[in-house]
C-alpha cells in the first residue's frame, strides 16, 4: 500500500515538473501545436529583425521605446530554408542591399517593411533571389537577449574587441576577443555591432556564427529542457504568418537535428548618390541560389509567361499579381496576337501551374521563348 502511494507521489511530482517545463511554451503550442510531420519539400521562412522605434516626443532622455508595432526598418534579414531531412540553409541579406521593391521602386531593402509591411519585404526578397517564400517572421530586438538567456547563454568566438556606446539607442557594447559564453545583453551587442571596416557584412558573419552556435546547443540532449523557454522567448517577441502545418513541418525537420549552413548575398560596397549601399552581384547570387536553394519540385521558382489572348482587359496583370501573391517569383506578361481562344497552359510543369491559374486546360504547343510555362488567357477567363 505504502509503495503504491509512493509511486503515485513520484508520478505527480514528475507530471508537475513536466508541466512547469512546458508551461512557458503554452501560448505558442495553443496556436501551432500539431504532430510533427515529414514535409514533401523545404519550408522557406523569411526571418527579419526589426529596429526599435523610440518616442522622440517623450520628456525624458534617453527616449523610451514605443510599443512594438513591427512596422520599422529591418535590422537583420535571413532567408531560411528548412529541408525535411534537417538541413537548414540560411542566406544573409545585407540590410543596405540595393533592390527593386515591387510596388515602390529601388532602394535599400531594409526600408521595404516600412513602405509596404512584411508583404513588400517578402516580395523584395523573392525578386532579389528568385526563391519563393512560404512564410515570414518579424522578430523584435528584444528576442535576442530573451532567447540567449533562455538558452543559458551562447558560446561563441569573439574575433575582435568590440566597443561602442549609443545612449539614445540604449546600446552599450564592450566585448574582448576570445571564446566566451555570452549572456543576453552581450549577445545583442555581438549581433548588432557594425563599427568596423566590414560594417554590415561583418555583422552578417557574426549573426551566422551565432545561429550555428545556438543550433549546436539545441542539438545537445542535455538542453532539451530549455527548448520550451526558448520557444516562449521568440514567440512573445515575434509577428508571423506561419501556419500550423508549416510549424509541424519545421518541427518534423528539427527532430533529425538541425544541420545549419550559412551563406551571404554576394556583392560589394558601393554608393547611390551619397548613400552607402551593398551592390548585389546578381550573377553570383543566381549561381548560389541554383546550387543551394533551388527546390526542383517547386513550380513557383519557374519562369511563367502570361499572355492575354482573348480575356477581359487587365486579366494578365491580375493573374500575374495573384501568382506572385502565391509565391511565384518569376512571372511576366508577354504579348502575342489576340484572337478567339480558350485558356491554355503549356510547358513541362503546366498541370501544376494550372491548379493555381484555376481554369483552362493543358496543351502541348510551343510556349513563349524563355518561359518554363506559358499561360494564354482566353474567353473563359472570369471577369473581375
Amino acid at each position: 500500500m505504502l509503495g503504491g502511494v509512493r509511486r503515485i507521489v513520484w508520478v505527480l511530482v514528475a507530471a508537475a515538473g513536466l508541466a512547469a517545463v512546458v508551461a512557458p511554451a503554452a501560448p505558442f503550442l495553443s496556436r501551432y501545436a500539431a504532430i510533427p510531420r515529414k514535409a514533401d519539400g523545404p519550408v522557406t521562412v523569411l526571418l527579419a529583425g526589426v529596429d526599435v522605434d523610440y518616442d522622440d516626443s517623450a520628456a525624458v532622455w534617453p527616449w523610451p521605446a514605443k510599443a512594438e508595432s513591427y512596422t520599422t526598418r529591418t535590422d537583420t534579414i535571413m532567408l531560411t530554408q528548412v529541408w525535411p531531412d534537417g538541413r537548414v540553409n540560411i542566406l544573409g541579406v545585407p540590410r543596405d542591399s540595393w533592390v527593386n521593391m515591387p510596388g515602390y521602386g529601388w532602394g535599400k531593402i531594409n526600408a521595404a517593411n516600412v513602405h509596404g509591411g512584411p508583404d513588400m519585404l517578402v516580395r523584395a526578397v523573392q525578386t532579389l533571389t528568385g526563391v519563393s517564400v512560404d512564410a515570414y517572421a518579424l522578430v523584435s530586438l528584444n528576442a535576442i537577449p530573451a532567447l540567449t538567456e533562455a538558452a543559458g547563454g551562447v558560446t561563441v568566438d569573439v574575433g575582435q574587441a568590440m566597443k561602442y556606446d549609443d545612449n539614445a539607442g540604449k546600446l552599450h557594447i564592450d566585448l574582448k576577443p576570445g571564446r566566451q559564453r555570452l549572456n543576453g545583453e552581450q549577445a545583442a551587442g555581438f549581433l548588432r555591432f557594425r563599427h568596423d571596416n566590414l560594417g554590415d557584412i561583418g555583422r552578417i558573419a557574426r549573426q551566422q556564427q551565432f545561429v550555428s552556435a545556438l543550433g549546436a546547443q539545441v542539438r545537445n540532449p542535455l538542453n532539451v529542457w530549455r527548448l520550451p523557454m526558448m520557444v516562449s522567448a521568440v514567440d512573445r517577441n515575434m509577428k508571423t504568418n506561419l501556419t500550423r502545418a508549416q510549424v509541424a513541418a519545421l518541427t518534423g525537420a528539427a527532430l533529425g537535428g538541425p544541420q545549419v549552413r550559412t551563406f551571404s548575398v554576394p556583392g560589394d560596397f558601393g554608393y547611390r548618390g551619397a548613400a552607402s549601399v551593398w551592390e548585389v552581384n546578381q550573377a553570383a547570387l543566381s549561381a548560389l541560389v541554383r546550387k543551394e536553394f533551388r527546390d526542383p519540385d517547386d513550380v513557383r521558382a519557374l519562369g511563367v509567361a502570361v499572355v492575354n489572348t482573348d480575356a477581359p482587359d487587365g486579366a494578365a496583370g491580375r493573374l500575374k499579381a495573384r501568382l506572385e501573391g502565391l509565391g511565384y517569383s518569376n512571372v511576366w506578361i508577354a504579348s502575342e496576337p489576340r484572337g478567339p481562344a480558350p485558356t491554355t497552359v503549356t510547358g513541362a510543369a503546366a498541370a501544376r501551374v494550372l491548379r493555381d491559374v484555376g481554369h483552362g486546360s493543358v496543351v502541348d504547343t510551343p510556349g513563349v521563348s524563355g518561359a518554363d510555362v506559358t499561360v494564354r488567357l482566353g474567353s473563359d477567363t472570369p471577369a473581375p
